[in-house]
């Protein structure tokens, strides 16, 4: 189905039907008349928010599908152009008049008697926008957008000739499962150094967004873009020297395990290091695991595991696939990595990855889907911004599900595969968590240096890489590619300092698997209860609905290792 033809989740009201939400002055006329409208009661104030939530969410959803189109064609003209087009003159004439807006809000906000507890977390977001917006960085911002747009692109366009044959970098990643040690070395060089090949383009787009970056934060009156982007991203509820006790406890309680682990596949590889093409592959020497051979196999198996965890998942799951709302298949110009978005307007998630018929792009699936089924949870609610939940929250919806799914995938792998699998996704699990204390370290190290040097961003990447775990693999004759590792982590480019989330959640979602062993219909009601809220309530109050504690110190740290350690031990 064309996305844009997607029934709405209800009829317009304030939003004509045949409005174009692409088309500058017709979006412009829409905010503008918000900004017009007299507010003289309760009533007023009520409806002229549900009046702004629709026309945010027809907004939102028009430049979602320009999103969407862009990343599953990369190499269309004509699509990027539209995608560009939307980025450089919608935005920007929008966001001046959103901050009137709410300006309008907060000042009529104080003249009538809202329920302060419904709109709690609305009042703090509002005003905290209006501290950082500043009209002027506007532009500046609208250049990041565009840089993150190159940086899709460089990336979409990667392909690799190996064996007689073009891949995209995710085909090739199929290789390093492969149990012929030398066929996995061509592979990963092949891949690293077509990498590498970009590192000019893409050292020259992540210098350009820093800059802008710091020039945004000092125009918002920040010393720092660290403390300008903590509270955009809204993190009322911990702070940068909380994320630094956790790389602690992660290189103190996680390093060593995940240590552990490598030391383990070492020896049963027999080899004297490991390599980078040696961590992928099944250290016993079984052939990678095949748990489907094309998405719509995918499709139908991961639709069996929803049906028989959940009702409602199952019905959901479904839905998506019936209004073509999934787009799983791996293809020359389509972007990297996978990702859930949501349709503001029909309320309705999209799924895109990457899937080439590997174990982990089982996980992406489920993964994702527990943000389309956290989407769906919430779409009742009338305010948009309350359909979305801090990221903190919306990753263990994503991650809770990988381990709930994760009990059935009888429905790909027979017993010993399974455990397999399973045993696999643990250690990834570890690996994780490990990984995010990396990128996170150096995001801080980034920022808190302005005026570094590309010289010594090498050198600071390098020391935090050994310290989260990469002195456990051999590195011999391969420095520059170690050095620019972080290229492949979009984040750093397109959303700097969101990655602790996933570290965050998952230390949430490692809770509701605890949960779950002990009362599985208990642990699965708990964590729709928390979905079901979507952001109307603070990050702890979400956690709390979930049945979890929003908590990544060593208290909470130290138990969930050693349950992951004993149930890893009892796989191996």
């Amino acid at each position: 189905m064309d996305l844009a033809q997607l029934p709405v989740y209800q009829k317009r009201v304030f939003v004509p039907e045949e409005a174009d939400l692409t088309d500058l002055a017709t979006v412009v006329g829409l905010y503008e008349k918000l900004e017009k409208e007299a507010i003289t009661s309760l009533q007023d104030l009520e409806r002229w928010l549900l009046e702004r939530s629709e026309v945010d969410a027809a907004l939102s959803q028009a430049g979602s599908i320009l999103y969407i189109r862009m990343t599953c064609k990369t190499d269309d003209p004509t699509i990027a152009g539209a995608y560009t087009k939307f980025v450089e003159t919608i935005p920007p004439a929008v966001e001046p008049i959103n901050d009137r807006l709410n300006q309008k809000y907060v000042s009529v906000r104080e003249r009538f008697a809202l329920d302060p507890k419904r709109y709690q977390v609305y009042d703090r977001a509002i005003k905290t926008n209006i501290e950082l917006f500043v009209e002027k960085n506007v532009p500046l911002q609208t250049k990041v957008a565009l840089l993150s747009q190159e940086y899709q692109a460089v990336s979409g366009a990667m392909t690799v000739m190996f064996d007689g044959r073009e891949h995209t970098m995710p085909q090739m990643g199929k290789y390093l499962l492969e149990t012929d040690r030398s066929l996995r070395e061509r592979a990963w060089r092949a891949s690293a150094e077509r990498r590498v090949k970009d590192k000019d383009k893409f050292e020259e787009i992540f210098d350009s967004m820093f800059q802008l970056r710091n020039t945004i934060a000092h125009n918002a009156g920040f010393s720092n873009f660290t403390d300008y982007q903590f509270k955009a991203y809204h993190r009322f509820d911990y702070t940068a020297r909380d994320c630094k006790k956790y790389h602690e406890t992660v290189e103190k309680l996680i390093v060593p395990l995940n240590g552990k682990i490598l030391s383990k596949r070492r020896e049963q590889m027999k080899l004297k290091t490991l390599r980078p093409w040696d961590t992928g592959v099944d250290a016993s020497g079984k052939k990678p695991l095949v748990p489907f051979k094309d998405a719509q196999e995918l499709i139908k198996k991961t639709d069996s595991i929803f049906k028989k965890l959940d009702r409602d998942f199952g019905l959901q799951f479904q839905n998506m696939n019936d209004l073509g709302l999934l787009d799983l298949a791996s293809r020359k110009g389509k972007a990297p990595g996978g990702y859930q978005n949501t349709l503001s307007e029909a309320r309705k998630p999209f799924i895109f990855m990457n899937a080439v018929g590997i174990d982990d792009d089982v996980r992406t699936l489920l993964h994702e889907a527990g943000h389309a089924f956290h989407a769906l949870a919430s779409s009742d609610e009338p305010i948009v911004d309350y359909r979305h939940a801090p990221m903190e929250f919306c990753e263990v919806a994503s991650m809770a599900m990988e381990l709930l799914g994760g009990e059935h995938l009888n429905e790909f792998y027979g017993p010993q595969d399974l455990q397999r699998s399973n045993r696999e996704h643990l250690e990834g699990i570890i690996q994780t968590l490990a990984w995010v204390a990396n990128i996170d370290a150096f995001q801080h190290w980034l920022y808190e240096h302005p005026k570094h040097s590309s010289d010594e961003r090498r050198q600071a990447w390098g020391g935090f890489y050994e310290q989260f775990g990469g002195k456990f693999i051999d590195w011999d004759e391969l420095t520059e590619i170690k050095n620019y590792l972080w290229h492949r982590q979009l984040h750093i480019f397109e959303v700097p300092f969101y990655y602790i989330e996933y570290g965050i959640a998952q230390l949430g979602a490692l809770q509701v698997w605890l949960n779950a062993r002990r009362n599985p219909k208990k642990a699965l009601a708990d964590y729709k209860q928390g979905l079901a809220l979507g952001g109307s309530r603070p990050v702890g109050e979400l956690y709390k609905a979930a049945g979890i504690s929003f908590d990544f110190s060593e208290s909470i740290i130290k138990p969930l290792v050693e349950a992951v350690t004993e149930e890893w031990e009892k796989l191996v």
